[in-house]
């Protein structure tokens, strides 16, 4: 989940910064501050960090340094106790936002509309780790299930175990995205690793396809390929349409995120990395330590503002850390991770920038 009311409250505020209507960073902060959320909204929680495949795109793979663990199921419900729905009024509003801002509508199916119409409802439980691995992921499905709060993750099909995925389809599983490079093994592997596969991930998805539609339930599967630059990228992703045509999955081409480590930026698709990064204000992102750190992609915990082992959500979202940590987001203080490795643009960036189009 994000917080979709900083979202809207903001939007035009964001726009005036970037068509250089405002140029005080500090009253832009200020009012920031004023428009978020006294109550913190958990993007993601990382109940681990463990993962057995070797992404080449993935900087979990070459630069990630820190201690594999995976949370313990005492503290994921301490803090889902701490987290709560937003109304159904609420959703109306953003739903005719997004339509009228950004011209995605109910029963598109695209990467804008899973960030903007998706990814707001749920609580993503992956990180840098593959959820798949953690024993007690069926059960974290169905405590968040019983809070009203709605779950999803993305993982790697070759990790699938049917009788462990039945029980999360069964405790209300929203959504669940298996990430496929190739429908030819051997380039899968060169992307993915050796544990990777097509052949196997694919016959158990049309499994899972048949027992959803033969017991009804709700959970959808989303089926997503990175758009990596490849000189087969479009082939690729024409064949796997192929292999999941007629069948009742969410498919799309993902823009990739983070492209600075690989030295290969060659654009985004997506909204969420064309406009300035809102985060700092309106999503807290848990590791599978505890640890509250920026977002999702802090992938070596650089910035921590906060241990939910030892603090309430709204002691670290209120905190000295985060509060400091926004000023340095509109400041661009320098030696920051935010402001040297990270594609998405800061809002003191967008302040230094000529107007936009």
């Amino acid at each position: 989940m994000y917080d979709v009311e900083f979202y809207m409250k903001s939007y035009d505020l964001l726009q005036d910064v970037r068509a250089r209507r405002l140029t005080d960073p500090a009253a832009t902060l200020e009012t920031l501050e004023g428009l978020r959320s006294p109550d913190p909204v958990v993007y993601n929680i990382e109940t681990t960090n463990a993962c057995n495949m070797r992404c080449a795109m993935c900087p979990r793979t070459t630069m990630m340094t820190r201690k594999i663990e995976t949370m313990e199921p005492e503290l994921f419900e301490r803090i889902v106790e701490q987290l709560k729905p937003f109304p159904a009024d609420t959703w109306s509003r953003w739903e005719r936002f997004v339509a009228e801002t950004y011209g995605v509508y109910d029963g598109d199916m695209s990467e804008n509309h899973f960030f903007l119409r998706i990814i707001p409802r749920v609580i993503q439980l992956h990180g840098y780790g593959d959820p798949l691995l953690d024993k007690n992921l069926a059960q974290y499905v169905k405590l968040l299930s019983d809070a009203g709060l709605e779950s999803y993750f993305s993982c790697n099909p070759a990790n699938i175990d049917m009788e462990r995925t039945i029980e999360m389809f069964e405790n209300g599983l929203g959504h669940i995205k298996y990430s496929i490079e190739s429908v030819d093994d051997h380039r899968h592997k060169e992307i993915r690793g050796e544990a990777s596969n097509f052949s196997k991930s694919y016959s158990e998805i049309l499994r899972l396809l048949k027992l959803k539609k033969e017991r009804g339930y709700v959970t959808k599967i989303v089926i997503t390929m990175l758009d990596l630059n490849r000189e087969t990228q479009q082939e690729d992703y024409r064949k796997l349409r192929e292999a999941f045509e007629g069948c009742d999955v969410y498919l799309y081409l993902k823009s990739e995120d983070q492209q600075w480590y690989r030295k290969d930026f060659h654009g985004t698709q997506s909204v969420h990395w064309s406009e300035c990064c809102k985060h700092p204000w309106m999503s807290m992102t848990i590791k599978s330590n505890g640890e509250a750190c920026m977002c999702m992609e802090d992938f070596d915990n650089e910035i921590v503002l906060g241990d939910t082992r030892t603090q309430s959500l709204a002691e670290i979202w209120d905190g000295d850390a985060y509060r400091a940590f926004r000023q340095d987001h509109v400041d661009l203080t320098r030696g920051l991770k935010c402001t040297e490795r990270c594609d998405m643009m800061m809002v003191g960036e967008a302040f230094l920038q000529g107007p936009t189009p």
